[in-house]
């Protein structure tokens, strides 16, 4: 009796460990979530293709990605919305995620549209930041310069695209 009892258990603990296949997403779609501290740019909408900047390099995501998680590096994020429009938009940093259900979180750190880039501040800005890296007096003067060159050069970047 106690051995019958014991296998029961046994088999529907193994039942209940058994990992199946996470959701589908309905056909091809794809939920983006796309906020920064000053805008939140889309919510949950369905879009057809994202494009990121990443410290492991630059990706596309589109509908059934593998579940991913990233950090930006500074650049331009497009998305492709399903009727064919490209939204490009600027990333200073943050993180993104693809879910194993098909929906995205792009969280920036600050984020713009390019068509508000002014290429004058941007250049202005890289020689402020560069002439502060040139000054740096000690280490962490001297990384913090080198983030904002970076930043600073991917603003002009895309602000002259």
């Amino acid at each position: 009796m106690a051995l019958a009892f014991r296998n029961m258990l046994r088999t529907a603990a193994r039942k209940m460990q058994v990992r199946g296949y996470a959701d589908a997403p309905k056909g091809d779609e794809m939920a983006l979530t796309f906020a920064a501290g000053n805008k939140v740019f889309y919510d949950k909408k369905v879009v057809k293709q994202i494009d990121v900047p990443s410290f492991s390099g630059s990706f596309g995501i589109l509908p059934k990605h593998v579940p991913t998680l990233a950090v930006l590096r500074p650049g331009v994020v497009t998305v492709v919305e399903n009727d064919g429009k490209q939204t490009k938009i600027f990333v200073s940093s943050g993180t993104i995620t693809v879910n194993d259900d098909s929906s995205v979180q792009v969280l920036a750190e600050e984020a713009h549209p390019l068509e508000s880039l002014d290429r004058s501040a941007a250049q202005e800005a890289l020689s402020k930041a560069q002439s502060e890296l040139n000054s740096a007096a000690n280490e962490k003067a001297k990384a913090e310069a080198l983030i904002a060159v970076e930043v600073a050069e991917e603003v002009v970047k895309a602000a002259t695209a």
